[in-house]
């Protein structure tokens, strides 16, 4: 099963960089740790395993977004310093 949302299905083209900057970046590693921890929380919550209010919920999408640009900034930053 696939969940919403994960960093591979998110990044499939940086994929392989997601992958290098988790095993040599532990500040990247923890980043891209609290996303999934976080997309996988708002998965059982909207698939009804996990109850939580729409506030909770709300709250919940807004860091992921957060997250999920500064990972896109660290990946992009990471293909600059390579390049």
């Amino acid at each position: 099963m696939t969940i919403p949302s994960e960093l591979s299905v998110e990044f499939p083209e940086s994929w392989d960089t997601i992958e290098q900057l988790m095993l040599f970046d532990v500040a990247f590693c923890d980043l891209a740790s609290a996303y999934q921890e976080i997309n996988r929380r708002i998965y059982r919550i909207e698939s009804l395993e996990e109850p939580a209010g729409p506030d909770v919920l709300a709250d919940l999408k807004r860091h992921r977004s957060l997250l999920k640009d500064e990972i896109a900034a660290a990946v992009a930053a990471s293909r600059r310093a390579v390049a």
